[in-house]
């Protein structure tokens, strides 16, 4: 009985064992396969929904590569901007491309160094003067007082000639004239202050608005805030023009988004515009016009009495081709009877053997040139100064 009782729990062990085996064995495959299943359901959760991996981005002290690239990128589109070079200097620097225009001096002193000069000589030295554009009544000035000078100096020493020739190019050009620009701010009526504000007029072709970018150089050269006004709004492509001249220096622009605005709008926010923001000069570049068109002249007037209303304009200045010769003394004599010219910038006096235009255009209007162009470069705007103007001509 006992034997038989031992043999019956000894199956139940085994079947208890065995049980147990098969058991275990299921749920560990149970539980692998559960974990499979997982795997792609969480890959699928990620891709739907990227924000999951952004609540697991580094925090911000400790960024990855890609960030540090992105945070990179805007540094490398920063602008940089031009320095002007220093004003004081530039026309003495830009002597050797004057001279290509020192035909006229060197043509006068040949002549006035043969000796004993006859009618044929005196002859050539008018029709030197003439084809320079000095002009005719300077130019019969001339004559007349080298023809004294020579006759009591008695002498053909190059030297003593240039000396005789110098001084009186240069009371032509009369030194005494100022050529300084007015661009302090000043107050107003109302006790406020505003900018100075320069209006910039001249025909097409004349390079007016590459001019109005020089002068900003300029300004900025010399420590000046400085605001443009874009009021050539019948040109397209002027605005953007002007636009990049400011954008290399810092300087605002105002502008109209609308091609053929009223100018004088225009004009007008630009002058406000320096205003609210302390500048201490607001350019304005005006459309180039035929002076013919009587139209165009009376809308640069408005221009101006529109200016006036925020601000007193401080200077106008005509830009003339110094090429042009005689035919731009036309155009000065309309503009300055329409604006009250002040003061003249001559454009292209480089490589140009009429020189003379400079004596020319100041007797005729009576005001200075107060700037000259001297080449393409955007630094190749100077000061005129008369002295060093004359000395390059008879170098």
């Amino acid at each position: 009985m006992t034997d038989q009782l031992w043999a019956v729990l000894a199956i139940v062990l085994v079947v208890l064992i065995a049980g147990a085996a098969v058991l275990t064995s299921s749920v560990r495959r149970r539980r692998t396969r559960g974990y499979s299943r997982q795997r792609p359901a969480a890959t699928t959760l990620l891709e739907e929904e990227p924000e999951a991996q952004e609540a697991q981005a580094p925090p911000p002290d400790e960024p990855d590569a890609a960030d540090s690239e992105e945070s990179a990128a805007p540094a490398a589109d920063t602008i940089t901007l031009d320095r002007p070079e220093p004003v004081a200097g530039r026309m003495v620097r830009l002597r050797e491309r004057l001279a290509r225009s020192g035909t006229l001096g060197q043509t006068l002193l040949a002549v006035l160094s043969r000796g004993s000069l006859g009618e044929e000589d005196w002859e050539e030295i008018e029709e030197t003067l003439l084809l320079a554009d000095v002009g005719l009544d300077p130019t019969t000035e001339l004559l007349e007082r080298l023809r004294t000078r020579v006759q009591v100096l008695g002498t053909t020493d190059p030297a003593q000639v240039r000396d005789v020739l110098r001084a009186e190019l240069l009371d032509l050009l009369d030194p005494s004239l100022d050529r300084s620009l007015a661009t302090t701010p000043g107050i107003g009526d109302d006790g406020e202050s505003h900018p100075a504000t320069v209006l910039v007029v001249g025909v097409n072709g004349t390079g007016k608005t590459t001019t109005v970018g020089k002068l900003a150089r300029v300004l900025v050269a010399e420590g000046r805030s400085v605001v443009l006004g874009a009021a050539d709004t019948f040109r397209a492509a002027a605005a953007d023009q002007l636009q990049t001249w400011g954008d290399r220096v810092g300087v605002a622009t105002v502008r109209s988004e609308r091609d053929g605005a009223d100018p004088a709008a225009v004009a007008f926010d630009a002058v406000k515009t320096g205003r609210e923001q302390g500048s201490d000069v607001v350019l304005v570049d005006t459309a180039g016009r035929l002076h013919s068109k009587a139209g165009l002249m009376d809308e640069l007037g408005k221009i101006k009495r529109v200016v006036a209303r925020h601000a007193p304009v401080s200077e106008v200045l005509l830009v003339l081709d110094a090429t042009t010769g005689q035919n731009g003394m036309r155009q000065a004599q309309v503009f300055a009877e329409v604006v009250d010219i002040s003061g003249i910038v001559l454009t292209k006096l480089d490589g140009t053997a009429k020189g003379g235009i400079v004596v020319a255009v100041q007797r005729e209007l009576g005001v200075p040139v107060k700037l000259v162009g001297l080449g393409e470069g955007p630094d190749d705007l100077a000061p005129f100064d008369p002295e060093t103007f004359v000395d390059t001509l008879l170098a």
